[in-house]
């Protein structure tokens, strides 16, 4: 697949097995209230059973710089990604391999859009839609002709959108947007932080059919 694809809220082996080869499995790390969150420590050892070939995303919510390190540390994970506000004290290689979670407004709102943080500050970028109970798997999505305009000002920036997508959306919001990559969680779930396998499955043939139209 070209279209990278981190199914997000993750929390058994058996649904971890269905990230696409090149893709990314999330887990959501101390977010209170989130029904996908899931502790630390079970977090890392669901991260010992994700194949080389797939990333590991833990996402969590106005961390602090000691939860971003024991995250690194403890899961060995590729990127946080950070919902609010991205702690002061980083070390400098840690901060290059945490993704600020930008707020969109949604369509209609009439809000001014986030700024695009600057590639030495964020060398990957996640796009979610604002206002929700809890960032992430709130399923509401962002204002996509918002999202296309700033991935259309970054040519060439690894930008991945989340916020409502369902295998009946993306599609859509692939020809909309144009984003580098794309994340779903409550989309691909049959009750909240239950994933739904074959929805998981559904998600990943429309991305397919869409690359397969647009090659």
């Amino acid at each position: 697949m070209r279209t990278f694809v981190k199914f997000c809220g993750l929390s058994d082996a058996a649904t971890i097995a269905l990230v696409p080869e090149g893709g990314a499995a999330g887990f959501v790390i101390d977010v209170p209230g989130s029904p996908r969150a899931v502790p630390l420590g079970r977090a890392a050892k669901l991260a010992e059973v994700v194949p080389s070939d797939r990333e590991i995303w833990a996402v969590t919510v106005d961390p602090s710089a000691e939860l971003i390190e024991r995250i690194f540390e403890e899961m060995g994970t590729d990127r946080v990604q950070v919902h609010g506000r991205i702690p002061d004290g980083l070390d400098t290689v840690l901060r290059r391999h945490v993704v600020p979670s930008l707020a969109i407004p949604r369509e209609g709102s009439g809000d001014p859009p986030p700024e695009l943080p600057g590639t030495d500050l964020a060398s990957l970028v996640h796009l979610d839609a604002a206002g929700g109970a809890l960032p992430g798997g709130g399923g509401v999505v962002p204002d996509w002709e918002i999202c296309a305009r700033i991935i259309a000002s970054a040519p060439g920036r690894k930008i991945v959108l989340g916020g409502g997508l369902t295998p009946d959306n993306v599609e859509g919001a692939l020809s909309t947007v144009a984003p580098w990559g794309v994340d779903v969680s409550s989309g691909i779930e049959s009750a909240p932080g239950l994933k739904d396998p074959t929805r998981m499955l559904a998600f990943l043939e429309a991305v397919r059919r869409w690359e397969a139209h647009h090659a």
